[in-house]
Formats: C-alpha cells, structure tokens, sequence
C-alpha cells in the first residue's frame, strides 16, 4: 500500500494553486510560508505556534507575515512599471491602497513604507479613514484619494492636505458634493484637486456584481457628470478637475469584465479631454481579485487572470483607447486592496474535540424484548448487498421514521428508539463507504457523505474572524498545519465556539466546486490538532462582531531573519481581548462587576452558606475569569479530551461497524467494489 506524503496533502487541499507560491510543506509534515513568494527556506508555521505558546500567548491566534504585504506591493508596482515599459505606455503608475481593507495601523504602515520607492499612495472611504491617511508618512508624489460620501468636516480635512502641500483628490459621488468642495476651497484660499466618479454601463462580476452599472450606490450618470462641468466652467475651476474614477465592485472574477470597463471609461476621459478638460489621472478602482480556491476560473471564489495579465490589459486598454481618440495617455491610479493583505494573514485554531454521527456511550446490544422495528433495522445491517445498496438504504429510511411515528404515539421505548437512530447511522456509513467503489453512486447516496462527517470543535467565532463566510458563504482556504505527511481519513465540518446555530463552516474550497466536507485527520488524545484558516487578511480583521462577547483573537508579527532559529523572529505581539475590555463596549464596568459578585459572596458568607476562605477563593476565580482571555481556555500542555477516544462504548460500537462491514463485503461476493 502506497505511503501517504506531502505531495498527496498538496493536492488533497490544493495549496499549490491558492497559496501562490507563499505556501508550501516541509519534510516533517508542517505546513511552510515562504513570504519573498517561493523564495528562501520558509518559516514552518508549527515552529512560529510553539514559539507563541512558549510566550504565553494562548490559540485562537492570527498570525502577520508582514514580508508578505512588502512583497506584494512590489509585485503590484512592478508589474505596472514592466507593462507601461513594454507598451510605450507615456503614462505613470500611481496607485493607492484603500484602508478599508485593512486599516491596521501596522498593515497600513508597512504598506506604506514598502510602496514609499513608487510614491505608492493611499485611499479613504470616510472621515475617519481620512485622519489615519491624512497623518501618513507618505512620499511628497504620492496620491490621497478621497472617496465615500463626505461631509462638511470631511471636505474641509481632504481641503486641509492640499494647504499642506500634499497630493489630495477629493472624489465627487453626487453633485452636492461639488458645491461644497467649491464654496469651502473658496473659503479657504486653496485650488482643490478634484476628481469625480461615474457610473459606467459596464458591470462587475462575482458576488459584487451589483455594486457596479448603472444602479451603483456611487458615482454620477453622464449627464450629471456634463452638469459637473459646467459647474466647473462657470467657476472658472476646470484646471482642478484632475481625476476621472470608476469602480465596478470587489474581486473582479473574470478579465473580460475588467477590459470592458477599462476601455468604456478610457473612452469618457478621451471625450472629456477633446472638450478642453485636461485630466492628469484615470482611476481604475479596486476589483484585483484574489484566488481563493486555486482553481483560476471566473467562479465567485477565484479569479480567471494572473496579476501580470491584468496590469498588462489594463495598461493596453486604456493606451489603445487614447491612441484611437488621439488623445494623451493620462497616469493610472489603481485601488487595490485584496491582492495587497489576502496573502499575509493566517488565523490558527485548534481542534478541542469533535462530534460524530452515530456514536453512542451506552451499550446498543441486542436483547429480547425489542421492538419489532429494531429487529427489521438489524436485519438490514446484517444483509446488505451489491443489489439492494439503494434499496436497503430506502428502508432504513423508512425504517427510522416508523419508529419516530410510533415513539410519539407512545408505543416505543426510549432504549429502542435509540437502538434505531444508533443502527440506521450504522447502516449508512457501510452503505457509503461500499458504494463508494461502484460505478455508478446514487445521488441520494452520495449526499450521505454530508450528513455522516464528523463536526470539529474549533476554537474561535467565525462571526468574528470569518465574517465574510457567515455573511455572504465567502471561501477561504482551510487546512492543518502539521500531520500533512499523514493521510486525512475523516471528512468534517467545522463548528465554533458560539451558541449559533450557525456558528460553522460546512462550505470548502475544490478546483471543481464547492465541496460540503473537509478531510482532517482522526483525533489523538495526547495530541493538540491545529487548523489554520489563510488567506484572510482582507477585510476579516475589521468587519468581525461582538457575537457572544467573544472579542479580537491574539495576534503576532513574523519577520524574516535568516539569522534567527527558525529563519524568522517576532517582532510584536498584541494580546486579544479580554472579557473585562469587551464588556466595556456595551457600557458594563469590571469594578462594578467585581464589587456585586462581593456583595453577594459576603451576603452568602453571612448567611452560613459559605466559609470566608471559600467566598475569596470564589471572588479571586470571578476576577481572574474577567480578567482572561474571551476564548476556550485550553491547556496546552494537557491536551483536551476527545469524544472519539473517550466514549466507554467505543470499541464495541467501532466492532459492530466492522462486522456489518464484512457481512457486507462477503454478502456481495466483491461485486461492491467494481
């Protein structure tokens, strides 16, 4: 029997294709990042987990590879430089990070100072954002992009840059706006730098299709966009239109729709520029997607282009557009913000424990006094065939929901309603596992495979670090991050540690669809199992929630150091939040808290109920508990105890399997599995 190795668990979970080189296995099994993009040993991300755990940083962790961001700003801006150099393009590049992506002071921090050499600008959606770009250290070239609706206090700060000397474009989103950025630069006594967006016909394509055309929330018709420069004309203000901007929603997933928009817009700026408007700058927005499932197709989760292909028909579209109009080749602006952060981020959670279907602790032996219907379900178990899978299948069915019929009419006994559900699991699981070998599998069949999966018990809140999963079935790429020279023979879901019934992950990345389970492997009782959760350094940071008062995770900052153990070290470490600091947020104060529960522990110490070295020990536990972490605290050093390998009954259940599954495989004289 052929080894399982690192190159089948490539394959298993696709690493090749989705990690982009950034992601690999090493000999020991352990999964590897390599943030200069396949260059360099790699840091193994097991050593980086010890390492935090030796720090007494407890899991569920999100780890920064900050070379990682470094690396991508390069790639965007390179790639630019060698496109506009093979086309003769006689614009420049100079694009802008959009913050909302990520605002993290870090993350927004070594964005800059990596995209510094290309006078790589940054974007704001709101005020807020505006102060945070507004204190950048950037580069005197680099562009301030002000998008989003504004406000009085918003124009007047983008109005503040250009006092300052600095590159500031406010964008206009509604004709409204261009009268206040008009009247208030009037005020102030400085030229504005404007830009204005508009709606194209063109729309997007993925889940954010409906963003873009004609009905986007931002944006001015062509109609609105000839008023705006009237508007300007008759303020003598033409020179400060410097910008034309378009947006056509997040992750593009097919290049097709990024050419159409590209040279539909191309083709207002000529337009625009052959009515005397000279512009110095075309925005082409955000939308470089992101492959997700590695399978480089238009579905929603991947992206059918590399990033050189859509730089170089960026920078095409537009230089073809120009040169048919005979207009000049205006600078390009591009606002991407997903291609920049994905890649860095890895979110490392650990397995605590697991559900499966059909275990029981409790004895399901046969005995004399059953019922009717259990006999008929363990005739069924003992008796499958090659013939009557499907068939034996359907009485089980049938089987199951006889006896639900005549429990609720009170003619079956607890014991034996258990018997059936425990028997009907049974019989699916040989059925599935023996079909899986048949030419042909039936639909209902195969369908088995999602209701018989374990459920793993994973150590976060996907409201809160995957919020794009819960909210709109985003995908991201999940996998462990060692035993990957192991083969994973258990398919699973994941479910958090919320109260939620929908507090899971049960939709996973494949290069041909959305599979409905993920193959980890089986639970050790001396092991902990880590599963780590990539590609999320995109907006998961910033839009998670307070479900269940679980707050920000623990969070670390890799560096590369080939000098360091290990080839890296760890710059920074930001304790997530602790309950007291949560409770904060919703107006709840931990002395108040703690002096209640003092309250009522000495009332109770007075009454008798309590001796006082009980009442403290009791009082010192509640703040000590306010005071912790909001996760699962799991000892690290004694591994959590599994249910797979404590149930009592285990072996006998796991025994009855394998005798079914051998009455089974000689009933069917090998024809199962041709």
């Amino acid at each position: 029997m052929r080894t399982w190795g690192a190159s089948d668990s490539l394959k298993t979970y696709n690493i090749e294709n989705w990690g982009d080189q950034y992601f690999s296995i090493n000999p020991s099994g352990n999964m590897t990042v390599h943030p200069r993009r396949g260059e360099g040993p790699g840091i193994d991300l097991m050593s980086v987990i010890e390492e935090v755990k030796a720090q007494g940083v407890s899991l569920p962790t999100l780890i920064r590879f900050q070379d990682i961001i470094r690396h991508r700003v390069i790639a965007l801006n390179e790639a630019f430089r060698k496109s506009i150099t093979e086309f003769g393009y006689k614009g420049r590049y100079k694009g802008v990070y959009p913050i909302k992506v990520n605002q993290m002071r870090e993350v927004v921090e070594e964005i800059v100072d990596a995209g510094r050499p290309y006078d790589y600008g940054l974007e704001a959606g709101s005020k807020a954002e505006l102060t945070i770009v507004s204190a950048a250290n950037l580069s005197p070239e680099s562009l301030i992009i002000c998008n989003g609706y504004k406000d009085y206090g918003y124009i007047k700060m983008a109005l503040m840059g250009r006092k300052l000397g600095k590159n500031v474009i406010i964008v206009v989103e509604k004709l409204t706006e261009l009268y206040q950025i008009l009247s208030l630069a009037k005020e102030m006594g400085v030229q504005p730098y404007i830009g204005i967006r508009v709606k194209l016909y063109s729309k997007g394509s993925g889940k954010w299709e409906s963003s873009g055309g004609e009905s986007a929330k931002f944006g001015l018709t062509t109609p609105e966009l000839l008023h705006a420069v009237e508007i300007l004309r008759s303020q003598g203000m033409e020179d400060c239109f410097k910008l034309l901007h378009f947006h056509i929603g997040s992750q593009i997933t097919n290049i097709r729709t990024v050419k159409d928009a590209t040279k539909e817009a191309t083709r207002i700026y000529a337009k625009l520029h052959k009515m005397g408007l000279k512009l110095d700058y075309l925005d082409v927005g955000g939308g470089l997607g992101v492959d997700y499932d590695g399978s480089r197709t238009s579905f929603e989760s991947s992206i059918n282009y590399s990033l050189a292909e859509y730089v170089s028909d960026v920078v095409y579209s537009i230089q073809e557009i120009c040169q048919a109009e005979e207009v000049p080749e205006p600078n390009i602006v591009s606002e991407s913000g997903r291609a920049i952060v994905a890649h860095h981020s890895v979110l490392v959670v650990n397995v605590f424990g697991n559900i499966e279907v059909g275990s029981t602790p409790i004895s399901m032996q046969e005995s004399p006094d059953e019922d009717d219907v259990v006999k008929e379900m363990r005739f069924l178990m003992q008796n499958l065939s090659a013939k009557n899978v499907l068939e034996h299948f359907h009485d089980a069915v049938a089987r199951k929901e006889e006896a639900l019929s005549m429990f609720k009419l009170g003619f079956l006994s607890l014991e034996d309603k258990a018997k059936v559900e425990h028997l009907f699991w049974q019989i699916c699981k040989v059925i599935y596992k023996n079909a899986a070998g048949l030419k042909y599998v039936p639909d209902e069949i195969e369908a088995l495979n999602k209701n018989l999966a374990d459920q793993y018990l994973c150590n976060f809140s996907v409201f809160q670090s995957m919020p794009d999963h819960w909210a709109i079935q985003h995908l991201f790429p999940i996998c462990p991050i060692h035993r990957l020279d192991e083969e994973p023979t258990r398919q699973t879901t994941l479910v958090d540690i919320t109260c939620d019934s929908d507090g899971k992950v049960n939709k996973f990345i494949d290069l041909r669809d959305i599979k409905d389970t993920l193959p980890l492997h089986p639970l050790k009782s001396s092991e902990h199992y880590y599963l780590g959760m990539f590609l999320m350094g995109a907006y998961q940071d910033i839009m998670g929630d307070l479900h269940n008062l679980f707050g920000r995770v623990n969070e670390v900052h890799v560096f590369l150091d080939e000098t360091e153990p290990g080839g890296y070290y760890i710059e920074e470490v930001i304790r997530g939040n602790n309950i007291a600091s949560v409770l904060s947020w919703i107006q709840y104060s931990a002395t108040d808290l703690e002096k209640r529960v003092k309250e009522q522990i000495e009332a109770r110490v007075r009454e008798g109920g309590l001796k006082p070295k009980e009442g403290v020990d009791l009082q010192n536990f509640y703040e000590k508990v306010l005071h912790g972490y909001t996760y699962v605290d799991i000892n690290e050093s004694q591994p959590a105890m599994h249910a797979h390998t404590q149930s009592p009954s285990r072996e006998a259940a796991a025994a009855e399997t394998q005798a079914a599954e051998t009455a089974a495989a000689a009933s069917s004289s090998s024809r199962l599995l041709n």
